[in-house]
């Protein structure tokens, strides 16, 4: 289970933001964002001011949206402890038609999860063996 916590604070202008919490004082984790399996480049970690009130230590967390994301369908992308492998937060875009209700953008999220506990899984197979 991570040490941290990611929270969505807010998505404008093509850049999605979100406050990165850490349990315990330290390092920021290996945060990657992936898109259909495929990294996004130009994403930020950034440590933020010291709050009194919150004595742990905070990121900004910025994720920009590529150009090529946008367009019919739905796109989900997910922000993951790369250290851990374990999805910290997630965000779908749906642009075209419009949707009676989000169960595709469910089931796209779904998949991607799927698929990155296939990669752990056989990754787990080949260390065990």
């Amino acid at each position: 289970m991570s040490a941290f916590t990611l929270t969505k604070t807010r998505f404008r202008e093509g850049v999605w933001e979100g406050v990165l919490m850490a349990a315990e004082t330290g390092t920021p984790p290996d945060i990657q964002v992936t898109l259909r399996d495929q990294p996004v480049s130009g994403v930020t970690v950034t440590e933020m001011t010291p709050d009194m009130r919150d004595p742990g230590l905070r990121w900004l967390v910025q994720v920009p949206v590529p150009l090529e994301a946008v367009g019919d369908g739905v796109q989900t992308f997910l922000i993951v402890d790369a250290t851990i492998d374990e999805v910290l937060e997630s965000f779908t875009l749906i642009s075209g038609e419009a949707l009676g209700d989000d169960i595709r953008a469910e089931v796209e999220l779904l998949r991607a999860e799927l698929d990155m506990l296939k990669r752990a899984f056989r990754r787990h197979c080949l260390e065990t063996t």
